[in-house]
């Protein structure tokens, strides 16, 4: 049968290949069971909240989402992507001398801020896995390139900065987070 002569039936069946989708079907041969009805598992549905999304809901990126927020960024992490972000947490930001989240927070220090954030950005998409042991120089949003290194055992450390937690998923990209503050270098 050639569905392009029916298409509604073509339609209807597409329809049907859409809502599946997320749905991993298998059906058991008659010949090796009695069971008429269908096995269904579910497969895991891919995120649906994005890297801002993901970093407001946790609780531990407070301060970087009010940084996201002051340096007018929400709107480009919530795009499409990919992106990979190096994500500080509270405690990381409090490890900064003191003053500096208040100081880099302030409207007329907004052009600093966009670079300090942006450093914590790469293009694309990088699982943890996808990182060889070793080092490397890996462009930043910013432009400067951050040092990626990852031992033997499969410690991963962004410049100065280890990861505490890896591959965290979200619609448009992957989150690592980080133990310090990522800073430019030259810009302090």
């Amino acid at each position: 049968m050639n569905l392009q002569q029916f298409p509604k039936l073509s339609v209807m069946l597409g329809g049907l290949a859409i809502a599946t989708s997320s749905l991993f079907v298998s059906f058991p041969s008659f010949a090796n069971s009695q069971k008429t009805t269908p096995t269904v598992q579910k497969v895991a549905a891919a995120p649906t909240k994005n890297i801002v999304e993901v970093a407001a809901s946790n609780g531990s990126f407070n301060t970087l989402v009010a940084a996201v927020k002051a340096a007018g960024l929400v709107e480009v992490l919530s795009g499409k992507g990919p992106f990979t972000v190096f994500a500080p947490t509270d405690e990381a930001f409090a490890k900064l001398p003191k003053g500096t989240v208040e100081t880099l927070l302030k409207p007329e220090n907004k052009n600093i801020l966009v670079m300090v954030l942006t450093y914590h950005v790469v293009s694309g998409k990088v699982n943890a896995k996808d990182i060889k042991a070793g080092s490397a120089l890996v462009p930043t949003v910013e432009g400067s390139p951050i040092k990626v290194t990852k031992s033997r055992k499969g410690v991963i450390v962004i410049d100065n900065s280890k990861v505490i937690a890896a591959d965290v998923k979200t619609s448009n990209g992957v989150i690592h987070v980080i133990d310090t503050v990522l800073l430019p270098p030259g810009l302090f």
